[in-house]
């Protein structure tokens, strides 16, 4: 080989490959380097994992303030300090011990079992049928599981519904035209404050304002795509949340028309067909001979936003058949072999957020009448973090994934206010209502370390020649704006 070629990164290259199979073989061999041993790794591993616990929790558990006469008095709660090292210490220790120090993925030693591409599907079948039928007969039968908090159940439901409508919406922005989308809560806020106005100033009913409301976020998506055509990545994440920023700002300081910090008051709730949820004469219950009580205003609500999420994942499916769900996933997965193609991306890019905002403003719309109240701080970023951990978690691209997350996530933070069994572990004095989050935020770490791609990792793609099959989700484009 010429000491050109040497030169040149590609020539070192070969040249350092040709003198390894050369030596291969032969001595002078290279001595292995030592390798400790498993538990002593473990139990490193333990003590920074304790070490990391104890200071992070220095201020959130050991310091507790109280308010007193002439101030605020401090104490200590070594208890429960040490508690929480000592489980993350043996925690880590079992888990490096069993898990990590173990060869294969993580998602392999924990899942055990891989399904067949048919099983997988015929099992994704199954869930969603059973989820669907729990769905439309939940109302009815919480009364008879749970008797005495049909009303808290439900309202819990329609909550868990309306993330998981979010959830289709900005599933069809990233998960699959893979714009990385950071701003949704703004279509959110669009469609609540649309409607709210419409509904109050010229007295129009939910149905009427609906739509309306629907084609106002759209509108604004499409305002929203053609700044960020040009965008990619991190700058599209940037741009989105500056977007969903600028509308809270200005429902918050545009007194005159929303309301500002005040909101805006007074929202109509929605009829069936003209009857009231209400006593007296010509009310729902009056009308069909039934008690009055609150709890049907409950159940109609959940019907509601339980049609309009069924009506959002028709929709999704059917465009995703169609040649521009098909031009969503082509540009998703490759732009510029999307643009060879002669497909028009930026088109392709408008429809997606369109798409995506038009089903954000049906819920926004949706929690104006629910609420009957709305302000600006009922659309933080926070929300638009939600609703992209739920498309995370669940698997970006799956339907059925953003259902079991919305449950997990919305049901999971609620069951974490109520969990006073662990009152049995860290003390009578220790307040779940105080620690879920951090509970919560724990628990979605160690499911995004175990299942990396998401609760559902599997993918149907749209196009089939054939035979229908099932790809894993690594060989998916993720939401980046690639």
């Amino acid at each position: 080989m010429s000491a050109t070629n040497t030169t040149r990164p590609e020539g070192a290259e070969i040249a350092d490959e040709q003198r390894r199979d050369a030596m291969r073989g032969e001595p002078p061999f290279a001595p292995e380097p030592a390798r400790s041993s498993k538990f002593a790794t473990a139990l490193k591993e333990s003590i920074v994992t304790a070490l990391i616990v104890a200071g992070l929790g220095l201020f959130f558990l050991l310091l507790r303030t109280d308010t007193a006469p002439g101030g605020l008095a401090l104490s200590y709660r070594w208890d429960l300090w040490l508690t929480f090292i000592a489980i993350a210490f043996f925690g880590r220790l079992v888990l490096s011990l069993l898990l990590f120090q173990n060869e294969g993925s993580l998602s392999d030693r924990v899942g055990g079992v891989k399904l067949s591409a048919n099983v997988a599907s015929r099992l994704g079948k199954i869930i969603g049928a059973a989820l669907f039928l729990l769905a439309l007969t939940f109302p009815f039968v919480i009364g008879y599981i749970l008797p005495g908090r049909e009303r808290y159940m439900i309202d819990l439901a329609i909550l868990i519904v309306t993330y998981v409508m979010l959830g289709w919406g900005l599933n069809i922005v990233v998960g699959l035209a893979g714009l990385l989308d950071l701003g949704y809560v703004a279509f959110y806020a669009v469609g609540a404050y649309s409607f709210a106005l419409l509904a109050i100033n010229f007295d129009l009913g939910f149905w009427v304002c609906l739509p309306m409301a629907g084609l106002f976020a759209a509108m604004w998506g499409v305002m929203l795509g053609f700044p960020v055509l040009r965008l990619r990545g991190d700058y599209l994440a940037i741009v989105t949340l500056a977007f969903g920023e600028i509308i809270r700002v200005v429902l918050l300081n545009w007194g005159e028309f929303t309301g500002g910090p005040n909101g805006l008051l007074g929202i109509p709730r929605p009829t069936f067909f003209g009857l009231e949820f209400g006593r007296g004469e010509g009310s729902f219950a009056d009308y069909f001979g039934l008690e009055p009580s609150t709890l049907h205003r409950f159940i109609y609500l959940y019907y509601i936003i339980l049609l309009l999420a069924l009506f959002t994942n028709f929709v999704t499916m059917r465009l995703r058949k169609l040649p521009i769900g098909r031009a969503w996933e082509a540009l998703r997965e490759d732009e510029i072999a999307c643009r060879a193609l002669g497909i028009n991306t930026t088109n392709v890019k408008l429809t997606a957020f369109a798409t995506g905002a038009m089903f954000g403003g049906f819920a926004g719309s949706f929690f104006a009448t629910r609420q009957g109240f709305i302000s600006p701080e009922s659309f933080t970023f926070l929300e638009s973090a939600i609703i992209l951990a739920i498309v995370v978690l669940g698997g970006l691209g799956s339907q059925i994934g953003v259902v079991i997350a919305s449950i997990v996530m919305i049901g999971g933070i609620e069951l974490l206010r109520n969990l006073t069994v662990l009152q049995l572990v860290f003390g009578s004095n220790f307040d779940p209502t105080e620690y879920r989050m951090l509970i919560f935020g724990v628990a979605m770490v160690a499911i995004m370390v175990w299942k990396p791609r998401g609760l559902v990792s599997s993918r149907s793609p749209s196009a089939v020649y054939k035979e229908k099959k099932k790809i894993g989700a690594d060989m998916v484009a993720q939401g980046e704006g690639h």
